[in-house]
C-alpha cells in the first residue's frame, strides 16, 4: 500500500481498514505494518508516543509497506509542524469542534499565503530528494488531512465544518462524544447511534469520506459501513500483544 494508492482509495469511496499503534515501538509498528492494513494510526494525544520517537514508527511502518497517519495531541499548529516536516501520510486533528477550528487545522498543513505553515521539511523532501519548488507547489499536499468529530459541538455545526476548505476526511471519536452528552463509555447507546446516523447522513450529502476509530467489535463496525463511513480503524498493538499473551498462558494451563 503506497500513500498513492492509499488517497485513490480515499477518493473512490473504497474501504480504509487501519489500526492503532499506542506501543510506540517500531519493532511492533513494523509487524502491524506486514499485517496487511492500509494505514496505521500513530497515536501521540493518549499515549507515551512522543515527537522523538514518532519518527522512528513512521520509519518502521513504512518499512513495512503501510502508510502512517499520525495523530497529534491537540488542534495546535506548533505540534502539527514537525510531524508534517517528518513527512506523514496523514495528519489526525482531535476534538474539533468549530468551522473556525478546522480552519486552523488546514492552515497548519499548508504554506502561505494559503495558509501559516512554516517551511523545513526534513524527511518530508525526502531528504534532499525532492526540490523546493516541487514540494511546495505539489508534493506537500500528499499529506491527508484529517479532523477528529468527538463532541457533540461539532455535531450540531458538522455542516459549517464540513464545508472548509483543505481537509480530506472526518474520523468520529464514539468516547470523546459520548462523553459530551453526559454518556462516557456508553458509545452504543440509543442516543449515541441516533448521532451516529446523523454524522453519516450529513456527511454522505456532502460527499465528503468520514470513517471511525473503535475497538475490535464487528457489529458496530458493520453499522458504521451501513452508514456509509468508508474509514474503519480498530484494535491496537498493546491489545494483540495482550490477547497473544493470554491466549499462550492459556494454553500453557492446558498442558498436564
Amino acid at each position: 500500500m503506497t500513500q498513492d494508492v492509499l488517497y485513490q482509495k480515499l477518493i473512490n469511496g473504497e474501504v480504509i481498514r487501519g489500526s492503532h499503534v499506542f506501543a510506540g515501538m517500531p519493532v511492533l509498528t513494523e509487524a502491524m505494518a506486514q499485517a496487511g492494513f492500509d494505514v496505521l494510526w500513530l497515536d501521540m494525544e493518549h499515549t507515551a508516543i512522543g515527537i522523538e520517537s514518532v519518527v522512528n514508527n513512521m520509519i518502521a511502518a513504512r518499512a513495512g509497506g503501510t502508510p502512517a497517519w499520525v495523530r497529534i495531541p491537540w488542534n495546535d499548529p506548533v505540534r502539527a509542524k514537525p510531524v508534517l516536516d517528518m513527512g506523514a501520510e496523514g495528519i489526525i486533528f482531535p476534538y474539533v469542534r468549530t468551522a473556525e477550528e478546522a480552519a486552523l487545522a488546514a492552515s497548519a498543513c499548508s504554506y502561505p499565503p494559503e495558509g501559516i505553515r512554516g517551511y523545513g521539511p526534513l524527511r518530508a523532501l525526502d531528504y534532499g530528494g525532492i526540490t523546493q519548488m516541487e514540494y511546495v507547489t505539489k508534493t506537500y499536499r500528499r499529506c491527508l488531512r484529517i479532523i477528529q468529530i468527538e463532541h457533540i459541538d461539532a455535531v450540531r455545526n458538522l455542516r459549517e465544518i464540513a464545508s472548509v476548505e483543505g481537509i480530506d476526511a472526518f474520523i468520529v471519536g464514539p468516547n470523546d462524544l459520548s462523553g459530551s452528552v453526559g454518556k462516557i463509555g456508553l458509545v452504543q447507546d440509543p442516543e449515541l447511534m441516533e448521532l451516529y446516523r446523523e454524522i453519516g447522513a450529513v456527511l454522505t450529502e456532502m460527499g465528503k469520506p468520514f470513517g471511525v476509530s473503535t475497538g475490535c467489535n464487528p457489529a458496530f463496525l458493520q453499522f458504521w459501513r451501513s452508514i456509509g463511513a468508508t474509514i474503519l480503524f480498530a484494535g491496537n498493538d498493546v491489545g494483540y500483544v495482550y490477547e497473544g499473551a493470554q491466549a499462550a498462558k492459556a494454553l500453557l494451563n492446558d498442558i498436564e
